[in-house]
Parts: C-alpha cells; structure tokens; sequence
C-alpha cells in the first residue's frame, strides 16, 4: 500500500474528530446575504430576519436527503460536508465537497426539492436558513436577491469546471486542480491555502475524480515524492503551490 495512504487512515467512526473553529458570520457565505440591509451587526441580520436555529451534525449525519422539500439553505460553521447523488442501481455519485463559510442548498430554489444529499464529513455546525424568511427579506432588499443568483452562478462554474476536469484533463491534474481548488477555497475564507484537513476519504476522492482510490493514493504518494505536497493522514501541505497551479492548468508534469 502507498505510503500517503497508510498514512491517511480515518478516524473511527463515532469517534469526536475537533471540528474547525467556528465561522464568524463576517467570513461566513451568509454574510453576502446579510450586508445588503446595511446593518452592522451581521449576527442581528442573521438572527431577526433568516436564521431559524443553528445545528451541530455528527460525522456521518444528513443535513437533507435528495427529493427531500426545499426547507431551509444551510451555511456551514465549521466542518465539511459532502454531496452526491443515488442512481437506481444504488451506485453512489459524489457531486461535490462544502467547507466551512460556505452555503449549500441553494441549487433547490428552482426544483423546490433538494436534487442531492448531503452528509457531515466531521463534526459540523451550519446554520439553516429558513426560505420563506429568506425570501421575505430578499423581496423587501433587492441586494440580497443579486446576491443569490451571484452564489448561484459560482457554484454553476464550479460544476463547468468540474466537468471539464473529468472530461479533458489527465488523472494527475484532476488530482492537481482539485488540491489547488480547496486552496483558493480555504484562502477565500481566510484560512491557510498551503496547510489544511481534506475531510474526504481516498476513495470519495476518487469518486469525485473519477479515478480509482489506488490511483489517488499513488499520486499522491508520487506528489509527496516530487516535493509537491506534504501527507500525513489528512492533512495537506501544498509545498509548492506554483507547480501544483501548472500542472491543475495542463502545463506542468507530475
């Protein structure tokens, strides 16, 4: 077995893994929704108009089930969360992976249903948004509808771009991109885009990826090897992010 996956083993389940520290509603998705109503406090915006009650999921723990009604949008505190969608044989399809500062939920508005499930990777707390309260405040602000449809159209190209990673890239870079793509995630929320926790296993990875779990350890073990990264369970250094950026763009070489 490769070295960066015997070095990645999850934590038993049921086990208390320590959560990301907790999201000041200034860094957090929501805080896009709120600023428009030009109140200074984020924490009262949230707390008199939207937010019904915050929730604490265990690892393992559904926030919502695909084809479940459109209730509520959730922005994650801390913790991660992955989506993924069921096909009629039971195979399982990973559609994606939400950090902390982020909302999930929203790609429901139109269907009025959610079109995925999603789990809690790690303990995680996320506030849920109750729609009917967000919409009564996105007809009174103008602002905050724009801002909707902004987060919308990020998480459109962030689909694009993955089905452009799957369709047209090399296993290397997919690997690459993906690593790059939670850098510049975590940077955006003002965490260290160089030192993080990738909550997904090796083999959701691979899902996610399209590529075989071996496969990822390999490269992973190959990009530790080539000084490209740093692994140790689940923890990620990007040593040499340069690189790492040309090879997730096609003009580099693992």
């Amino acid at each position: 077995m490769d070295k960066a996956c015997r070095t990645a083993k999850p934590a038993e389940r049921g086990s208390v893994e320590p959560a990301a520290l907790d999201f000041s509603c200034r860094d957090c998705g929501v805080y896009r929704l709120c600023a428009p109503l030009g109140l200074e406090s984020a924490d009262m915006a949230l707390l008199e108009r939207i937010v019904r009650r915050k929730n604490i999921y265990r690892r393992g723990e559904f926030l919502f089930h695909a084809g479940q009604a459109f209730d509520f949008v959730y922005a994650l505190r801390s913790g991660s969360v992955k989506s993924f969608v069921s096909t009629d044989d039971g195979r399982i399809q990973i559609t994606g992976l939400h950090v902390a500062g982020e909302l999930l939920g929203l790609g429901a508005m139109g269907p009025q249903s959610y079109t995925c499930s999603a789990v809690a990777l790690e303990p995680t707390s996320a506030c849920r948004i109750a729609v009917d309260r967000l919409e009564d405040v996105a007809a009174q602000v103008p602002g905050i509808h724009r801002e909707m449809v902004s987060i919308m159209s990020e998480q459109i190209v962030r689909d694009e771009e993955l089905m452009l990673l799957l369709g047209k890239r090399s296993a290397e870079e997919r690997l690459a991109a993906f690593l790059m793509g939670l850098s510049n995630r975590f940077a955006q929320r003002h965490l260290s885009p160089t030192r993080f926790q990738v909550s997904m296993s090796r083999s959701d990875i691979g899902n996610y990826l399209g590529l075989a779990e071996e496969t990822v350890c390999r490269l992973l073990a190959r990009f530790q090897e080539q000084g490209l990264v740093s692994v140790h369970r689940r923890l990620i250094e990007l040593n040499d992010r340069e690189r790492l950026h040309q090879l997730a763009s096609g003009h580099g070489k693992a």
